[in-house]
């Protein structure tokens, strides 16, 4: 229950850290910087894609987009992935922390010359899941259904790696951990870089 005399349980925002954090988001919007940090919800991925389509709008200039994420929701992955590919500014994918699952997804959309990551990342590749419930009718139709996107990713990963697809099939049967140097030498990642001079 709050009370005045328990202040660790604001009603809302702090106001002295409200200035702060819009002064952020601006500089970072500037910047031509977006990040992808935390699970991959639809709250998320709606922010990310009104920031893309707004740099676009605003110039044709590469949009860069730091990826630290476990993954999430399928969907919601494939959204900012489509639209990374839909928009005309070019993005850059930057891996940073890990990225895994529909956040290895979403990096996949950048083609290859702009995929780099930091020295200390970690991709992981892998197939959906599901938590399928319901009338064995239900089960079987979502069951089918995760097949579908196992299969659909697993041809986006082979065709912007240059992977045979059988071979990524049997890599995503189980989880799938990639260090950088791994990462590249798999065909995730053009390049490990540790400064943003070599970015561009």
């Amino acid at each position: 229950m709050d009370t005045p005399d328990n202040p660790a349980l604001p009603s809302g925002p702090s106001p002295s850290t409200e200035p702060r954090t819009s002064y952020l988001e601006e500089k970072a919007f500037k910047a031509r910087t977006l990040l992808v940090f935390g699970t991959i919800t639809d709250t998320l991925a709606a922010d990310v894609a009104r920031r893309l389509i707004a740099l676009d709008a605003d110039s044709a200039e590469p949009i860069d987009l730091l990826v630290s994420s476990p993954g999430g929701h399928l969907e919601s992955g494939d959204t900012l992935h489509d639209l990374v590919r839909f928009i005309a500014a070019p993005v850059n994918m930057i891996g940073t922390g890990w990225v895994g699952s529909a956040a290895t997804h979403l990096y996949l959309a950048a083609p290859r010359e702009r995929r780099v990551c930091l020295p200390n990342t970690r991709f992981l590749i892998h197939q959906p899941s599901g938590g399928a419930g319901g009338p064995a009718s239900d089960i079987a139709i979502q069951a089918r259904e995760i097949v579908k996107a196992r299969e659909r990713i697993a041809r986006t990963i082979a065709r912007q790696t240059g992977k045979p697809l059988e071979m990524v099939l049997a890599d995503i049967e189980r989880d799938r951990w990639l260090s950088a140097e791994e990462a590249v030498d798999y065909g995730l990642v053009s390049r490990i870089i540790e400064h943003k001079a070599q970015l561009r």
